[in-house]
């Protein structure tokens, strides 16, 4: 399964506001230190708050923090949240129509099922205190702390 960048982003905005729980973070830094667009980050900055996984504060001397503790915010939940469903068969195409893929429809919508729950057994808490089990794309991820 591949991520859009969107789901990407959202990641890494969560893991740069956990690594600085301490003070509000601006997009422009979370742009600056994945060197992503600034334009794309404030989309998806604004969904994330949308969503109440941070709180935002506009203007001047601005910025973002996790609404929660790190260790409340699962993976699976920011990935659900930006990556549309996929499904072996559209069920609008009705699955009266194609009944030899019924088997089929439930082996791939249980591995997404299965794909979800993994994710949601890791936090951001989790990436932001890596074990040597992460796999290495995930610790690029994380932002060093200043």
């Amino acid at each position: 399964m591949r991520m859009t960048r969107y789901t990407d982003y959202a990641i890494r905005s969560l893991l740069f506001a956990g690594a600085h729980a301490d003070r509000l973070v601006r997009i422009q830094e979370v742009a600056d230190c994945y060197d992503i667009s600034k334009n794309h980050l404030m989309k998806v900055v604004y969904r994330l708050g949308q969503n109440g996984l941070i709180h935002s504060v506009r203007g001047r001397g601005g910025g973002f923090r996790l609404a929660s503790p790190p260790d409340e915010i699962y993976i699976g939940d920011v990935v659900q949240l930006f990556e549309p469903t996929a499904h072996f068969l559209d069920p609008q195409e009705g699955i009266d129509e194609h009944p030899s893929l019924d088997p089929a429809r439930k082996a791939f919508d249980d591995a997404i099922g299965a794909f979800h729950q993994v994710l949601n057994s890791y936090t951001i808490q989790d990436l932001l205190q890596p074990s040597n089990e992460l796999h290495p794309q995930i610790l690029e991820m994380i932002p060093t702390r200043d």
